[in-house]
């Protein structure tokens, strides 16, 4: 592990970041670099990419600023120490260690504090996070069905779901086996409500490409809906034997048993397991489980299950405060 430690006198206390005479407070000094991050996550390319390369880039953007946004942190704090400081040749004599190490904690809580920061400011990264795979593959070739898809998605941005799932139907009918349009159809059902038809959808989908991502997941998604939580429940771990691993399942389920079932205790153990992941993979999605978390540990807290709070934090490796 490499440490820089930094020797600052507490008369000169230099912020470089760009503000104004004030002495900046860490509020300010996030939404600076976000604004940063922000722009930088604007650039990301999302047409033909997989996930996990969006996923990376958004990482990538964070990343470049979080370090600033640590050792701002760090200088910050320096008027707190200042006041235990000893004197060094009169002058009083700040020592603030530097952890270069990017698995530290000191890095990893300034990497939180931006990405969390990020995922509810930043429209940029919340479209990079939420945009889908494409797959040239599930992409029809026929003319005439994707000018009806085209119809489609132009009525899906206005919510005007009879006249977008009357477009999917007739792209569907020129090429049957054009995969997006059936996901889409999926989709606009679940927005109309009519849940039995969206499941079709997807069924139709999923029988041209078993491996589907979002089909499988969408499925459970309208158990869900449907208040059928058990089938929701069988239809995460269908996604997870075609994904085994994939944190979107821990989430769901732990989501369900959390929101729906109330059971808070299993419902935790999912979101930890997700929450693990999300965080080996650098992901923002970190984020919406660490608030799951929080809502979980004020249940558990009326109900006083703290103990089991933390043996299932502990079980899964998780400190959280």
């Amino acid at each position: 592990m490499i440490k820089k430690t930094i020797t600052i006198l507490i008369f000169i206390l230099p912020f470089s970041l760009s503000f104004s005479q004030e002495k900046p407070d860490e509020k300010q000094i996030i939404q600076k670099l976000a604004e940063n991050s922000c722009k930088c996550a604007d650039s990301i390319s999302l047409s033909n990419r997989k996930k996990a390369d969006i996923i990376k880039d958004v990482h990538e953007c964070i990343d470049k600023y979080a370090g600033a946004l640590q050792i701002s942190s760090l200088l910050l704090g320096a008027e707190k120490l200042s006041e235990k400081a000893p004197k060094v040749n009169g002058k009083k004599q700040i020592n603030l260690t530097f952890d270069s190490d990017k698995s530290s904690q000191q890095y990893t809580d300034s990497y939180n504090k931006l990405e969390r920061y990020l995922m509810q400011n930043c429209e940029s990264v919340k479209k990079a996070t939420g945009t889908t795979e494409t797959n040239d593959d599930q992409f029809s070739k026929n003319e005439i069905a994707i000018d009806f898809y085209q119809k489609a998605i132009e009525a899906s941005k206005k919510e005007n779901w009879k006249e977008a799932i009357q477009n999917y139907e007739q792209a569907l009918q020129a090429d049957p086996k054009f995969i997006y349009a059936w996901d889409n159809l999926g989709i606009c059902y679940r927005r109309a409500g009519e849940y039995d038809k969206a499941l079709n959808a997807y069924k139709q989908s999923l029988a041209i490409d078993p491996k589907g991502r979002m089909p499988l997941q969408n499925t459970a998604m309208i158990y869900v809906y449907k208040k059928e939580y058990q089938k929701a429940i069988d239809a995460y771990n269908d996604l997870d034997k075609v994904y085994p691993g994939d944190p979107e399942v821990y989430y769901g389920i732990g989501q369900t048993y959390f929101i729906h079932l109330k059971d808070s205790e299993k419902g935790l153990d999912y979101i930890c397991k997700a929450y693990r992941i999300y965080t080996e993979q650098k992901s923002p999605y970190r984020s919406d489980a660490e608030k799951m978390i929080g809502y979980i540990y004020k249940s558990m807290k009326e109900e006083n299950k703290m103990d089991r709070f933390k043996e299932i934090l502990k079980k899964n490796k998780i400190d959280f405060e």
